[in-house]
């Protein structure tokens, strides 16, 4: 089941952000750099702000009232320019959930709430999520650098 994240959702929001953001990018264990952006951002603190900003909308999915994936759309958000629409910033899915159908729902769903197009970015050896990407037709349309505490990771832009 598809609907948007409450309040009362954010622990749930915030605990899954952490298992799916280490699976993928922790891949040779934990330091500093990762442990401090992972313990400091993935908070309940953090999802409470972002379902207080009104240019921004998160949507769960569901399963048996188990939160297992979530989409994030920031609509102010643009790459370069607005030619490319509004932002994903996240789309996770549980390990556990991959595979199922559950990330390509929660896109169709942002598409059907605001159209095309929009952008979105992954990491360069986030290999699971490039693949997914272009298997549903997404190309890539630029790069950009993720800093994690000053330490640039360069991410693949992706949009339709």
């Amino acid at each position: 089941m598809i609907r948007k994240a409450m309040l009362s959702d954010c622990l749930d929001l915030a605990a899954l952000s952490l298992q799916v953001w280490l699976h993928t990018y922790a891949t040779q264990g934990v330091r500093a750099q990762i442990s401090r952006f992972a313990l400091s951002t993935f908070t309940e603190h953090h999802f409470q702000q972002l379902l207080a900003n009104s240019t921004n909308e998160v949507w769960l999915y569901e399963n048996d009232e188990h939160l297992v994936g979530y989409v994030v759309v920031d609509l102010l958000s643009h790459f370069n320019d607005a030619t490319h629409g509004y932002e994903v910033t996240t789309l996770y899915i549980s390990e556990h959930f991959q595979g199922q159908g559950i990330g390509r729902q929660l896109l169709e769903h942002i598409t059907a709430q605001h159209g095309l197009p929009f952008w979105l970015s992954t990491w360069v050896n986030n290999q699971k999520a490039i693949e997914f990407y272009r298997y549903l037709g997404y190309q890539i349309i630029g790069e950009l650098n993720f800093d994690l505490d000053g330490e640039l990771h360069k991410n693949h832009v992706f949009s339709m």
